[in-house]
């Protein structure tokens, strides 16, 4: 059987080659390097009749060795940088005597961080490459990469275990260039919300993370303590109360992009620390605010996918407006067969029940009709779908509904089964805010730990007055699931929660 190289052994031998290099006065991790352009500049600026014959296109690129393909007085190599791969021709004769024997063959490696130097030109296969004259070791990668075996080629061996890859993203980035490609794509698509909000005039803010109360959804919050005011502080479960403070100071639109925190359960869907937009808008309700996601995502899909009709696990969604409208007791008639709009909460347990959920004592009218949402309507709700009108229990920060009682105008965006956005027609009522206040503490004191708290100071705002608004929250994660066409949130996270490795 042949002898096998093992992890340690390679990483000894890199370990030496940088003892070698520094021994020959050839540093391993230099200071700078002087870059003029991207290996993507390269490939869409090379002209044959323009450069060929000349060599007239002179560059300066830095990156990642990533293949060798070494032979007696020339070699190529593959470098790497963040916008894609071009091969490299690297003479003998055309470096320093003794550094392409000494050091290039014998002390890099594929992972090895070069700067080089040359002129563009193409061979007779037809590859794009540069012609090294001057090539400089940048950072000696003491840890050999997941990737190509120097046997045959350069075919890579994949980098394929997930949680491997979620613990090592940097290793991931490396490895995987589509890994690369799903967080750029994610970058722009954040850039274009920003883009369509900040083209309206709304203002981009900040809101405090650490909060002495938490509120504006129902979760439970991640819990800290500062030492020197002496006083328990939460991490923020969402924007809102903050944001909402503002309209009543006098801004007509609010937006932030931020990260909140809810101390829940990890799944496919769910990371304790996510991304939302929140958008806030004074003098609007949630039908004009429907209108405006239609348009927004519409805008953003395009702005990413380049069309608003894409692909996401085998299914074609479209994003063309307008997106249907179903109010949300219609939506469990059709998926259940059970009219449930104003039933009491006992009925509601018995339907439940009957279709086969589990209710406990602590869950309220509220949380019993989103359990049958979810479980029996969600996953039919594939195209992008607004669903409207919730009951007052389920909403305690919306305002009540115009014409049905029971009900607030509210409504949530889902999109391949999942809710993708949250809107109301804001609640500026301070009396009624307080009594739904109330009744969530009532909940809470029944052992639901999701329930609201009574804030004081949001409630001090509203009774200095709020105008009609209409807000929003986007999940960021899940929309970057959707365009990017990612099956876990964890792969457009770029350092998602894991639980911590056993030794």
């Amino acid at each position: 059987m042949a002898n096998r190289t093992t992890l340690s052994d390679q990483q000894a031998v890199r370990v030496e080659a940088r003892k070698a290099l520094e021994a020959m006065g050839v540093p391993p991790y230099p200071y700078a390097w002087d870059v003029d352009a991207t290996i993507a500049h390269v490939h869409s600026t090379f002209d044959d009749a323009r450069h060929q014959e000349s060599r007239s296109l002179v560059v300066s690129l830095a990156g990642r060795i990533m293949a060798r393909r070494i032979m007696g007085k020339a070699s190529f190599f593959d470098l790497h940088d963040a916008s894609g791969r071009l091969q490299v021709y690297v003479r003998r004769d055309d470096l320093p005597e003794g550094f392409y024997n000494k050091v290039f063959k014998r002390l890099l490696h594929i992972g090895d961080i070069v700067g080089v130097r040359g002129h563009i030109f193409r061979t007779g296969r037809g590859e794009v490459t540069l012609h090294a004259h001057n090539l400089i070791l940048l950072a000696k990668s003491l840890r050999p990469l997941p990737v190509a075996k120097e046997q045959g080629g350069t075919t890579y061996d994949e980098f394929a275990d997930k949680e491997l890859r979620y613990r090592q993203r940097y290793v991931d980035l490396v490895t995987n260039p589509r890994v690369r490609a799903v967080f750029v794509k994610r970058s722009r698509m954040v850039s274009a919300l920003r883009h369509f909000l900040d083209a309206r005039g709304y203002l981009e803010v900040e809101t405090p993370i650490l909060q002495p109360l938490y509120g504006g959804a129902t979760a439970r919050p991640f819990t800290t303590y500062h030492n020197a005011l002496d006083i328990p502080l939460y991490l923020r479960i969402a924007d809102e109360l903050y944001l909402k403070r503002l309209i009543a100071g006098g801004f007509d639109g609010v937006y932030e992009i931020g990260k909140d925190f809810r101390n829940e359960g990890l799944s496919r869907f769910h990371n304790p620390e996510f991304t939302m937009l929140e958008l806030y808008v004074a003098y609007k309700d949630y039908r004009w605010m429907m209108a405006l996601v239609e348009e927004m995502i519409g805008a953003v899909v395009m702005a990413v996918c380049g069309t608003t009709d894409i692909e996401v696990q085998g299914r074609q969604l479209s994003f063309a407006q307008p997106w249907p409208r179903i109010p949300m007791f219609e939506a469990i008639v059709q998926h259940t067969g059970y009219g449930l709009q104003g039933a009491d909460r006992e009925a509601l347990a018995e339907a439940a029940t009957a279709l086969g959920l589990v209710v406990d004592d602590s869950m309220g009218r509220g949380k019993i009709v989103d359990d049958i949402f979810s479980a029996f309507v969600e996953p039919h709700l594939l195209q992008p779908t607004f669903i409207t009108d919730y009951p007052v229990a389920l909403s305690p920060l919306a305002k009540r509904h115009r014409h049905t009682a029971g009900l607030v105008e509210r409504f949530e965006g889902f999109c391949n089964g999942k809710e993708l956005c949250n809107a109301f027609s804001e609640l500026n009522d301070p009396q009624d805010q307080r009594t739904r206040f109330e009744e969530q503490a009532r909940q809470r004191a029944r052992g639901d730990e999701e329930a609201m708290q009574i804030d004081e100071d949001y409630l001090r705002a509203l009774e200095y007055g709020m105008p009609p608004t209409a807000g929003l929250g986007i999940g960021i994660d899940r929309l970057a699931m959707l365009l990017t066409n990612q099956e876990s949130i964890r792969d457009v996270i770029l350092f998602p929660l894991l639980r911590p490795q056993q030794p």
